[in-house]
Parts: C-alpha cells; sequence; structure tokens
C-alpha cells in the first residue's frame, strides 16, 4: 500500500456532502493521512467530457465551486488543526471523478445524496458506479442525521467468498482504529448448511490478524440477508460489506443487498475493495 495515499472525499456543498466530508476528516486522522476535498465540476452526464458537445476544450474551474471548497477546508482544519487538508476541482463527471481518484486513495467517501456536480448521489447511478468499481474501499455516509462517531461495534457481512475475506481484514482495521467490538455477521437462509463452517473461517481470520480485538459471531436466520443486515445496522457505528457474494448475496457488485444497505442502512456502510484492482 503506498503511504502517500489520501482519503478522497467528493464535496459539493450540500449539506450531506458536507457532514461526508467530516466523516472523512475523522478517517484520515485515524489512518495519519491527508485528506483531499474533490470537487467534480461537469454534469454527472458528461463522464468527463464537456456539457456541450459543439464547444471545444473543458470548461474553467468554477470560482463559486473554489470558494465552497475553501470554505469547507477552512471549516474542517479549525476542527483538525493537525490534518493536510488538500482542496481542487477536478474537469470530470462525479463518478468519474471519484472512481479515478481511488485509484491513488486509501479510502473513497460520499454522501447519501448530493446536488450539483454530484446531483442523485447515492441513490442514483454515480453513487452506486463509486461504490461497485473504485479501486480502493469506499465509506458511504448515511443517514447523515447520525451523530459522527456514534458508539456500537463494527459489523461485517460474511458468507464465504472472497470478497467476504477482503471485507472482514477491512473490518478488522476498522474496528481496531475505533478502539470497538467487531462483529461477524452470517444470514443463515432456508437450505444453508454451512453457516457455522462460513462464520469460524472468518472469526479466526480476524482474529489471526488483529490479535487484540475483540471478536464475536452472530448467525441470523432471514429469507431476506438485506433486511436482516439493515436492521442489524440500527446500532452498529459501521457495517462492512464485500462488493460480491455468494449464496445470500449473489450478484453483489452494488446488486441486491449491498445495494440496498448503501441506502437504507441505520449507520455508515464500508463497501470493501482490495487496493490498486482494475476493473
Amino acid at each position: 500500500m503506498l503511504m502517500n495515499r489520501a482519503v478522497v472525499v467528493g464535496v459539493d456543498g450540500s449539506p450531506p456532502s458536507l457532514v461526508a466530508a467530516e466523516h472523512a476528516a475523522r478517517a484520515a486522522m485515524r489512518r495519519s493521512r491527508p485528506l483531499h476535498l474533490v470537487h467534480g465540476y461537469l454534469h454527472p452526464s458528461g463522464y468527463g467530457v464537456p456539457i456541450n458537445p459543439y464547444e471545444f476544450g473543458v470548461p474553467a474551474p468554477n470560482d463559486d465551486a473554489q470558494s465552497m471548497l475553501d470554505r469547507a477546508a477552512t471549516e474542517l482544519a479549525d476542527r483538525w488543526p493537525t490534518l493536510t487538508i488538500h482542496a481542487r476541482q477536478v474537469a470530470g463527471g462525479p463518478g468519474a471523478t471519484l472512481i479515478e481518484e481511488s485509484r491513488r486513495a486509501e479510502l473513497v467517501v460520499v454522501g447519501s445524496r448530493g446536488h450539483g456536480g454530484f446531483a442523485g448521489l447515492l441513490l442514483g447511478a454515480v453513487g452506486s458506479q463509486v461504490a461497485a468499481h473504485a479501486h480502493c474501499p469506499v465509506l458511504v455516509v448515511r443517514p447523515t442525521e447520525k451523530p459522527i462517531g456514534a458508539g456500537g461495534p463494527v459489523l461485517v457481512a460474511v458468507d464465504g467468498s472472497e470478497s467476504a475475506e477482503v471485507a472482514v481484514g477491512q473490518s478488522a482495521d476498522e474496528a481496531t482504529r475505533q478502539q470497538t467490538e467487531l462483529v461477524l455477521v452470517h444470514v443463515h437462509t432456508p437450505g444453508a448448511t454451512d453457516a457455522t463452517k462460513v462464520l469460524d473461517t472468518a472469526v479466526a481470520s480476524a482474529r489471526g490478524s488483529h490479535p487484540g480485538l475483540t471478536v464475536t459471531a452472530r448467525q441470523l436466520r432471514a429469507e431476506k440477508p438485506d433486511q436482516a443486515l439493515i436492521d442489524a445496522s440500527r446500532d452498529a457505528a459501521l457495517i462492512v460489506v464485500g462488493s460480491r457474494g455468494r449464496g445470500g448475496f449473489t450478484g453483489m457488485v452494488l446488486g441486491s443487498v449491498s445495494q440496498s444497505l448503501v441506502q437504507h442502512a441505520h449507520c455508515p456502510v464500508l463497501v470493501a475493495h482490495a487496493y490498486g484492482r482494475g476493473r
């Protein structure tokens, strides 16, 4: 992992994006990494090209947007005086911009909704695009009214898939940073037979890589894994999911289960991705 990776957050001036920036600042401090505030200033449908196809060249950065970024950076610096903060505009659609930024990032943070350059984030195509295709973990901040740093364990959904193994490792890292308990959750659907083995393997992995961490396992029986995990998220500080899955998590590339969580969880959602992977 590159030591100069930053925590990147998409900011458009909307209240949810500013809350996301606060979460990003907290994450950057925990990781001892710089914070980059990024605003993709082209229309989301542009995906990195000028809005008007008959115009040549790319529009210049917007002065109002830069003022917004500077204000956000100043407010965060007042709260986190030792944090290194950079703010900049990027000529690109918001989804493409954040995915490209993720190639060099430690973490990308997005709010649950936005406006302007980040219209419809995360309930529309942009947020799903970032969470599904980023090259590093993506933190989806929701709901915006939940206090930052709210107590509770870190939950991680496990199903025995390779993607879930990545999620277990990153959730153990997060629980260690937050000095809280790690709870591994497996949703046992009708007909499944390997729930105990899946949980035992995941618990052994988390304890082996993080010896001082309190790790517990929880088995839930439900026909709908997404609803069971949404309910479980009510008392959690964070829930972590893989970007793909199997069994109850089939098709999870921000498909059924993970898409439900990023839209309806009662706490922030970390979509785990291995670093530097191409898609």
